[in-house]
């Protein structure tokens, strides 16, 4: 393992002004994705939709740093046979790779999920790697309910994450740690970012047991932030408040960074959450944005899988990613989005 590369390839990852695009929705994720813009989720169609994101030259140039990628786009050539992988790295972003498969029951945890996905995981980093994959993804989801999360659910993620990670770098890929604590329920603010320090203190203990160098991995995690079902929202202010102040109790400072994730927040909430924290500096890691939906549902709705609308679809993802990257150093403003409109 070359550590002073990780750390290199980390660093460039969270570097300010410039955030990660997730683009790594699985087959029915983005089936559901295309059905609510009625395209048809065929190859091809997922094809032309990634690859308008990818040539869109203004987004990927100057504001993200990084492209997490599906198994079938990662190997996926563009219309004109350049593979999609290349297209990232002339635009001068990385390209990375989501490696978990998904979820499924714990056993004698009603209502609990673990991540499922370590196992032939070394052969496949290897092939990622040759492939130009430098980073990769593993999601772990932790719910809130009544009489959940448990502590049994925690563990279990917390140490596949860490084996992940440790594999990850043991290939030379930087490991994405993500475990989403998810914002579904009712709970408040307070709850969220009770269970979120657990998560967090144990995902940390697990990294440390296995060895892996936290110089050369980035955090994804949610925000601490009020359910969606719940009648109390917080305040932007709030949530950037109670976010790094939960970040600064559990998040060594050898970590290069932390990237965040949507989780469901509408466009305009993830860029605000994310710029109100940057008020709240000096930081001990760089802190910026890994969005999915964030990113791309106005670029989705604008493009609506005909190729005459494709220069209004990179348009929209321009915007989003130009919000974002301001956001990542505290210089986004309300009023910017209301002139793109």
């Amino acid at each position: 393992m070359n550590l002073t590369e990780l750390n290199r390839i980390a660093t460039a990852m969270v570097v300010s002004g410039k955030g990660i695009l997730a683009a790594d929705e699985s087959s029915g994720t983005i089936k559901k994705r295309f059905d609510a813009i009625g395209v048809e989720s065929t190859e091809a169609n997922r094809r032309d939709y990634r690859e308008m994101l990818f040539r869109s030259k203004e987004a990927m140039s100057q504001y993200i740093s990084g492209v997490i990628l599906y198994d079938e786009t990662i190997w996926q050539d563009a219309k004109d046979g350049t593979p999609l992988i290349r297209l990232i790295e002339e635009s001068g972003a990385l390209p990375g790779i989501k490696v978990d498969e998904g979820t499924q029951a714990l056993p004698m945890c009603p209502g609990e999920l673990v991540t499922i996905g370590l196992d032939k995981l070394a052969e496949r980093l290897k092939k990622y790697y040759e492939r130009g994959a430098r980073f990769a993804k593993w999601r772990a989801v932790i719910d809130i309910g009544s009489g959940i999360p448990s502590m049994t659910a925690i563990s279990v993620n917390a140490h596949a994450l860490a084996r992940y990670a440790a594999l990850c770098q043991a290939a030379q890929i930087v490991p994405i740690v993500e475990p989403e604590v998810l914002m579904d329920g009712d709970h408040d603010i307070e709850r969220c970012y009770e269970v979120t320090q657990r998560v967090l203190n144990k995902t940390f203990q697990e990294l440390r047991e296995q060895r892996v160098a936290l110089e050369g991995m980035v955090l994804k995690p949610n925000m601490a932030i009020s359910g969606k079902k719940c009648a109390k929202q917080a305040s932007v202010e709030e949530v950037a408040e109670k976010t790094i102040r939960l970040l600064k109790a559990c998040v060594p400072a050898a970590v290069p960074g932390i990237a965040f994730l949507s989780g469901g927040q509408s466009d305009e909430e993830a860029t605000a959450h994310l710029n109100a924290m940057h008020k709240l500096g000096p930081l001990p890691w760089g802190l910026t944005f890994s969005y999915g939906r964030a990113l791309q549902a106005a670029p989705q709705k604008a493009w609506s899988g005909k190729a005459e609308n494709v220069a209004a679809g990179q348009r929209a993802f321009s915007h989003r990613a130009r919000m974002n990257g301001l956001a990542s150093k505290g210089e986004w403003q309300a009023s910017l989005e209301k002139k793109a409109a």
